[in-house]
């Protein structure tokens, strides 16, 4: 077993409890938690309460909330990749937030570019420390360049990129390539940016890949987990060519 999978399962393992709080019986975001292979918990709220919300447990104690109203639009609203670095909305840094730590099923392609995103802005906004990141293959790593040539000529960023070398990325100054042979990290989408001066800065995401192309996963705030992540993208350091350009 990869050290990636195994912090995969670990985090799987930890308990999680889901609740929300309304005033009625609605379930609308029934679908939403279901695809996820997320389990909830409706608790009714007194007539005339202020707004409903979701409440996230992490092995028994509160890990954060949010609006319903600020989940709905979320949710319902079309998923659209930010172009350029700090284009990320703040709704979506709120969602990053409050769901850290949750492993998530059947999440798509698009949903996992925009918690990429996420992290890669975080990275840019900080300017320092070190950002490594698992691509398939270099090809998926093409339509990156211009994030990531942003990311090392306007930041001190130390980056590094794996990926199956099927294809030659440019060179960029700041960005170590390393050309894996072996296959496990092509079954996974992960990114860990270490927080630069402060550890608090830190977050993550790992996901793997399913037959039926979607992803089990999840993203994280917690340095501890980023560290550990850290370790297992760098324990593919001995089976892989380095080219530092």
């Amino acid at each position: 077993m990869t050290v990636l999978q195994s912090l995969l399962d670990s985090v799987r393992t930890q308990d999680r409890r889901f609740i929300i709080y309304r005033p009625t019986a609605e379930r609308l975001h029934e679908q939403w938690f279901r695809n996820h292979n997320v389990d909830v918990e409706y608790r009714p709220l007194p007539a005339g309460s202020p707004g409903s919300f979701l409440v996230i447990e992490r092995d028994g104690a509160f890990a954060g909330a949010i609006g319903l109203d600020d989940l709905d639009t979320l949710l319902q609203s079309p998923i659209v990749v930010p172009d350029r670095l700090s284009e990320v909305t703040e709704g979506y840094q709120v969602l990053f937030d409050v769901l850290s730590d949750t492993v998530f099923t059947a999440m798509s392609r698009r949903e996992l570019l925009v918690v990429s995103r996420e992290i890669e802005d975080r990275a840019y906004r900080v300017g320092t420390g070190t950002l490594r990141v698992s691509f398939q293959k270099f090809s998926a790593f093409r339509s990156q360049i211009g994030v990531y040539r942003s990311l090392a000529h306007e930041t001190d960023l130390t980056i590094h990129i794996y990926a199956h070398p099927d294809w030659t990325p440019p060179e960029l100054e700041g960005v170590t390539y390393h050309r894996l042979a072996a296959d496990p990290p092509e079954r996974y989408w992960a990114l860990a940016f270490t927080g630069g001066p402060t550890e608090m800065q830190a977050s993550g995401l790992l996901a793997r890949e399913a037959p039926s192309d979607a992803y089990t996963g999840f993203w994280t705030n917690d340095p501890a987990l980023v560290s550990s992540l850290c370790s297992g993208l760098t324990s593919f350091d001995d089976r892989a060519e380095q080219d530092r350009s």
